[in-house]
């Protein structure tokens, strides 16, 4: 058999395998597969039309579109380094994304030629770092946490694409030495200020779509009863909450609370939430900008080529994220936060070790690292750990790993997340000492 079909009986041995021996009349396993399928369900109904399909179509544009010449100019392996890891580096700052929304856009740039240091970059600080991240971290988990945050991510993507590429630079002279006897790509249709205001309507789509939910709302339930509470995760049938206290401090246990109970849900009013209440509004006049120039600048041919491009991706990427997704519900409903902050309290380098390898494995949505730090804080979790999380939490996920180790295969995804495990975990150590 090749190599691939190998890797699809591996992975038809496992789902049997999984299958035939979970012990479904264990309450913890059975509570556990349910809790999975409830964070698959919050992802689909939350995170996938407004997040991963606007990075789908983004990504098949890059790979359609975007000019190869331009991407080795900026991104290549030959280009100058300060300008590509600077470029690769400071991406996040404008993108207010998770890991699972950058994956498709990484996969684009990467096999339209960029090196792998200033697409490594740009893979972690995607999601690592962006303007509402530093505000938001500073504000709710302390200055110190937010600067370290900040200035952390930035450096890390600068030194985890220069080591990415230095220890498999081999390998990248190879992709260069192929890219250099490709035929010279032919004259783009389109001026450069014509490609630049497409994407950039294309990406401000996605950042309206997915702009960032407080979650914080006014609910008032069927029997009278008035709580305000920052909603965690929401499914058909039921919000999972955390109440806040008359002294403003939230509650660090998730209340479960059936939507057939619920009168009335309000948001509560900020100049974030005003601009959530109008996202789509925004998103859709993105949305029109893009087609208009899809029917003034493509051709019918071209914008064919985009869509399956776009197909291909989502071929790729949307069962990897979505099996992810299921697996990180299973683990998390067999691990509860109380008892990961039992494991990283202090700040020793265990306890910083532990906390940047369940920040690499763990799945944040946009921003929800911050609140979740926030009640693992309150619950006893060291300020060195918190920071390892925050440097390694948005940038991993299990089922960003699953997708990466799709596009650069195993030994480049262990070693991107081994640096990035090593790495947030020295931080956090020393960043403790200090806080200390």
């Amino acid at each position: 058999m090749s190599k691939q079909e190998w890797k699809t009986f591996a992975w038809l041995a496992g789902i049997f395998l999984v299958a035939y021996f979970l012990p479904l009349g264990n309450p913890k396993i059975s509570n556990a597969v349910l809790e999975a399928f409830r964070l698959l369900q919050w992802y689909a109904r939350e995170h996938t039309l407004a997040c991963v399909v606007p990075a789908m179509f983004i990504a098949g544009a890059i790979s359609t579109f975007l000019s190869q010449a331009s991407v080795m100019h900026y991104l290549g392996p030959n280009s100058p380094r300060l300008m590509a890891y600077t470029v690769g580096s400071v991406s996040g700052v404008i993108l207010a994304v998770c890991s699972c929304s950058v994956l498709p856009m990484f996969a684009g740039i990467y096999t339209m030629g960029a090196g792998l240091g200033p697409a490594s970059a740009f893979l972690y600080s995607g999601p690592a770092i962006n303007v509402m991240a530093i505000f938001l971290s500073a504000r709710v988990l302390g200055f110190d946490l937010g600067v370290a945050r900040a200035v952390g991510a930035i450096v890390f993507a600068f030194i985890i694409g220069l080591l990415m590429a230095l220890i498999f630079r081999r390998d990248e002279q190879k992709r260069l030495d192929i890219a250099m006897q490709m035929p010279e790509p032919p004259r783009p249709r389109r001026r450069l200020w014509q490609t630049t205001l497409y994407f950039l309507c294309m990406i401000l789509f996605l950042v309206f779509s997915d702009w960032y939910n407080t979650n914080d709302v006014t609910i008032r339930m069927k029997d009278g009863a008035t709580l305000t509470a920052n909603v965690r995760y929401k499914t058909t049938d039921a919000l999972d909450i955390q109440e806040y206290q008359p002294d403003g401090s939230r509650s660090t246990v998730t209340r479960r609370i059936a939507r057939a109970d619920i009168a009335e849900i309000t948001p509560v009013p900020s100049l974030t939430m005003t601009i959530h209440g109008i996202k789509w509004y925004l998103a859709g006049a993105m949305g029109l900008a893009v087609l208009a120039m899809l029917a003034a600048w493509f051709t019918r041919d071209e914008v064919k080529e985009w869509l399956h491009a776009t197909w291909d991706f989502g071929k790729m990427i949307v069962p990897l994220l979505f099996g992810g997704v299921f697996v990180t519900g299973f683990i998390g409903a067999l691990l509860p936060e109380k008892y990961v902050a039992t494991l990283v309290g202090g700040d020793s380098l265990r306890a910083n070790f532990i906390a940047s390898f369940i920040g690499m494995i763990w799945y944040f949505a946009t921003l929800t690292e911050i609140p979740i730090t926030e009640m693992l804080l309150r619950l006893g979790m060291g300020r060195g750990p918190a920071l390892a999380l925050l440097l390694a939490g948005p940038a991993l996920s299990l089922p960003s790993i699953l997708v990466i180790w799709r596009i650069l295969g195993a030994r480049k995804t262990l070693v991107f997340c081994a640096l990035a495990v090593v790495m947030s975990t020295i931080v956090g150590l020393v960043f403790g000492i200090f806080a200390s």
